[in-house]
């Protein structure tokens, strides 16, 4: 049987941030990498946008300020990323705050899809070098706490101590793990919303402001803006049964690609599900099973101007007269999203996107695209041991799978304070 003093379960940010760490604190130290893909699927690879200031990407209920802030400057030490400029921020802040809307500013860093595989294959060059096993398309099971193993597609393992940092996309397998070894957890957090593309001279900021952080009343807020060489992806997620249900991202490649003069990001409401307490999860896959449903499988996309007249979009509508410019996601079926959607979150978008046409003029063009829906599954809340996010004596969880990080930096920082905590245990 394979032996290691470390296991870490996925290669994206969380898992990376741990292997530097453990290598850093236990340069000696045997350290096994797996991934379930053919390359780490975190967001490094989905766009590779980088958030630098708090709270942004860190969950309160988690991390302190001072905290966040000094494992912030330990991502920058390592990661090095080049910051984008921010100009005329005080004049779309003013125009917020007089509609009790928050515009955040952050440090931000974008590398693009193209520049975060280059990053990828760099990092994981880079543990080669320091001695760390790396295994792509091996993916982990069940675990025998007593006896350390775990089991995999590959065989079984032994470990000192376990790291699970599975994403968002190992969603599922956490909670199936936390169930089988007996790790209290909630889920009842969720974020439901919409992708909006439009012609970047409709949302002239990213301009001035690679990814606005608008925080609007009701819980709602921007999230992802992508520009430049910007598209509309599909993604597909599993329900705990095993259905398939459609997603939307956004993706944009880096500033050496040619631009297509389009704009998407997300407009998210997130949704707190506390009485009674119910699995966010649940709720999400049900929203997600509805949506498919009246997209035939397909996500669903309407424009601006059907919307407003309260009536479906359909592909006759989709034309050069009414609407200038092609959509990205191809895979789409015009629609109707008030058939798919809960009204009060709804509402809470509609009423979000028109304070955003007061602050940029041009949002709510009758040929902007909206995109139904966009999921985020990052909800599980383990009842962890230490502040080092240990769930059981030799077992940690980390990154945005597991809850403690929104986001490519945070996650990285929740992989660096789980390794300090998985070394301490083994020393004490």
């Amino acid at each position: 049987m394979q032996k290691y003093d470390y296991v870490l379960i996925g290669s994206g940010p969380a898992g990376l941030g741990a292997a530097f760490r453990l290598k850093e604190l236990k340069p000696a130290c045997t350290i096994l990498m797996l991934e379930k893909g053919s390359a780490s699927s975190g967001g490094l690879r989905n766009d590779c946008k980088m958030n630098f200031s708090w709270p942004i990407g860190f969950p309160e209920d988690n991390w302190e300020r001072s905290e966040g802030e000094a494992f912030l400057e330990k991502v920058i030490e390592h990661l090095h990323p080049p910051i984008k400029e921010t100009r005329n921020m005080e004049i779309y802040q003013n125009r917020a705050r007089r509609l009790d809307t928050e515009l955040l500013s952050i440090r931000q860093s974008h590398l693009g899809t193209d520049g975060g595989l280059e990053l990828i294959k760099r990092l994981v060059a880079d543990l080669g070098a320091l001695g760390v096993d790396v295994e792509t398309r091996r993916e982990a099971g069940d675990v025998d706490e007593e006896a350390r193993v775990l089991e995999t597609s590959a065989g079984p393992v032994q470990f000192g101590a376990l790291l699970v940092a599975p994403g968002r996309q190992g969603f599922n397998y956490l909670q199936r793990l936390m169930e089988n070894l007996d790790i209290p957890y909630v889920d009842h957090i969720v974020d439901i919303g919409i992708r909006v593309e439009t012609r970047e001279e409709n949302y002239p900021i990213v301009k001035d402001y690679y990814d606005p952080k608008f925080h609007f009343p009701d819980r709602v807020r921007t999230f992802c803006t992508n520009s430049g060489a910007a598209h509309v992806v599909r993604e597909k997620y599993l329900t705990q049964d095993g259905r398939p249900f459609p997603s939307v991202n956004g993706h944009a490649w880096s500033e050496n690609r040619e631009a297509n003069g389009l704009v998407n990001f997300a407009m998210l409401k997130t949704v707190r599900l506390t009485e009674p307490l119910a699995s966010g999860q649940r709720y999400a896959e049900m929203l997600g099973l509805q949506a498919a449903l009246l997209g035939g499988g397909q996500p669903l996309m309407q424009r601006v101007g059907d919307f407003r007249l309260g009536k479906r979009s359909t592909a006759a509508g989709f034309n050069h007269d009414l609407y200038d410019f092609e959509p990205t996601l191809k895979a789409c079926t015009p629609g109707d999203i008030s058939l798919a959607m809960p009204a009060r979150i709804l509402r809470a978008i509609w009423k979000s996107m028109k304070i955003l046409d007061t602050i940029i003029p041009g949002v709510l063009h009758p040929g902007t695209i909206m995109y139904y829906p966009e999921i985020k599954l990052y909800a599980n809340k383990p009842r962890f041991r230490d502040g080092s996010f240990r769930v059981r004596d030799r077992i940690w969880a980390a990154g945005d799978g597991a809850g403690t990080s929104r986001g490519i930096t945070a996650a990285w920082a929740s992989g660096i304070r789980a390794a300090e905590g998985m070394v301490k245990f083994s020393e004490g």
